[in-house]
């Protein structure tokens, strides 16, 4: 594995354990005997951060070079 994969596999993995830790501190927050209204919109909101984040990360991985 060369350096380039593994620098893109580490970010790969800290995205998807940012993701992961927003989704859990969440469902921690807005917890009401299941996910309440606003917690969906944030759940929603995080997961659109998400997407825009990695694209961006992506983007900047790939004008590396």
């Amino acid at each position: 594995m060369d350096r380039d994969a593994v620098v893109e596999a580490i970010v790969a993995f800290v995205g998807v354990a940012t993701l992961a830790a927003i989704i859990l501190y969440i469902g921690n927050t807005y917890n009401d005997g299941g996910l309440s209204g606003d917690g969906g919109v944030a759940l929603v909101g995080a997961i659109a951060f998400f997407i825009v984040f990695m694209s961006v990360i992506g983007v900047g991985l790939s004008r590396r070079y």
